[in-house]
């Protein structure tokens, strides 16, 4: 079923206009329901027919699906639209490190060590690749069992277990099951064993088969096996093809036209030649799992930051806790920066404060994440705020001195700011590059 629009949705209301849904209209509570932003339970008045209809229409159209346990697990699925620019992208692919079972235990530690520490931080979130994929190249479950221990030995990471054969599979399984790995992956061949796996050690499972017909066959025939939690393998060796397919099935799932498909993406990237092109697109085009061999620092770096940047909400401003931020060992003397806490704002800031090596405080007040152009023109950011800022934050105990910097572009806000908290304002510059050059000639306590 596609998802209704909000005249559909609205007529199967009982257009009571009663209020008791919180809205004052049954048209509005409808705009709701379509845009995601309320359930169906919260009219009273629904018939049983038109709950079934609503509920099927408003639940995320692709399964939600856990890979591993603790704090590094990741959640997959509950996506609701094709493009991020309708609503968002929800859960962001898990990248996952392949190694084969006939390596050497100590290599083996060795990514695995690194894949656990590996932080890079970008505009104040740590970004970290998600885990470990062990393949049985070996076609020996001693020797399987053998590089998942050694995988475990030294992190807790969420794991990809990848084998055909079930008895590798149930091998694997003996030493990780107990932390939910992904099974990878059922076939025709051998569903139903890997079915009675999944269901023995609460796993999700991977399906594989040659074309979507038969790959929402085999999905079937899965949760006929009571296996519910799914994902669909849809590598092939033709990026052009990964395409194609990656995008069908996000329109099959997204418009409901194929329930079956309505599952996260596995891709296996580590194809000769074309791995960055393949995670490149498998990040960008509705991957959910990436296997990938060990990258190196530029490509998980330039990676890391593409995937961080497209699942990002578009309509969300990354923010910045407001509060009192220290650049260097500042003293009473320092001077005080005025900044918003729009992300990109806070972090140029603070970059050419740093390299200005002048000791300085920055004072962040909440605008929404909205810029400092945009705060001032829309009125979030106001006097009132600044003076609350210097209070909640114990401003006047950090410095010795009452001057407070503020951005060139909230000038018309220079007097207001003066008369209501008693501070002296300074102008500083519009672009943050000129800052230190601005510090240099014009602070003075």
């Amino acid at each position: 079923m596609a998802s209704l629009k909000p005249l559909d949705i609205y007529k199967l209301l009982p257009k009571k206009n009663c209020k008791e849904c919180g809205d004052p209209t049954c048209l509005t509570f409808a705009m709701k329901l379509a845009g995601g932003k309320a359930q169906p339970d919260q009219c009273p008045y629904l018939d049983e027919n038109a709950k079934a209809i609503l509920g099927a229409s408003t639940r995320p159209p692709i399964q939600k699906v856990k890979i591993g346990v603790g704090e590094r697990s990741f959640t997959l699925g509950e996506e609701m639209v094709q493009y991020r620019h309708e609503k968002t992208f929800i859960h962001e692919p898990g990248i996952m490190t392949a190694i084969p079972d006939t390596m050497p235990g100590d290599r083996i530690k060795e990514i695995t060590t690194d894949v656990r520490d590996y932080v890079l931080t970008r505009i104040g979130t740590d970004l970290r690749l998600n885990g470990i994929a062990i393949r049985c190249e070996s076609g020996s479950p001693g020797e399987f069992s053998r590089a998942v221990e050694a995988v475990e030995s030294v992190a807790d990471l969420p794991e990809v277990l990848m084998s055909t054969d079930p008895v590798c599979m149930e091998a694997g399984l003996g030493v990780s099951g107990n932390y939910r790995p992904l099974i990878h992956a059922a076939t025709h061949e051998n569903y139903q064993e890997m079915c009675r796996l999944a269901k023995k050690f609460s796993c999700p499972l991977a399906i594989r088969a040659d074309t979507l017909d038969s790959l929402a066959d085999l999905s079937s025939k899965c949760a006929t096996e009571g296996v519910s939690n799914l994902l669909l393998d849809l590598t092939s060796p033709s990026l052009h093809e990964v395409l194609n397919r990656t995008t069908a099935v996000r329109q099959h799932a997204v418009t409901r036209q194929t329930p079956a498909l309505g599952y996260p993406v596995f891709l296996d990237c580590a194809q000769p030649g074309l791995e960055d092109a393949f995670l490149v697109t498998g990040v960008a085009k509705f991957g959910s799992v990436l296997v990938c061999n060990p990258l190196s620092q530029p490509v998980r770096k330039a990676l890391l930051v593409l995937r961080q940047n497209i699942y990002t909400d578009p309509q969300k401003p990354i923010q910045i806790t407001p509060g009192l931020y220290r650049i260097g060992s500042p003293g009473k003397d320092a001077p005080v920066l005025l900044s918003v806490n729009f992300s990109l704002t806070f972090f140029t800031l603070q970059g050419y404060l740093e390299a200005s090596r002048v000791p300085s405080l920055m004072l962040v007040v909440d605008t929404e994440g909205l810029s400092v152009l945009t705060a001032v023109a829309s009125g979030k950011l106001q006097e009132a705020m600044v003076k609350e800022a210097i209070a909640k934050f114990d401003l006047g105990n950090a410095v010795s001195h009452r001057k407070l910097i503020i951005p060139g572009y909230a000038a018309p806000l220079s007097g207001r700011i003066e008369d209501a908290t008693g501070w002296k304002v300074l102008v500083g510059p519009r672009d943050a590059a000129d800052i230190a050059e601005f510090l240099l000639q014009e602070w003075k306590p």
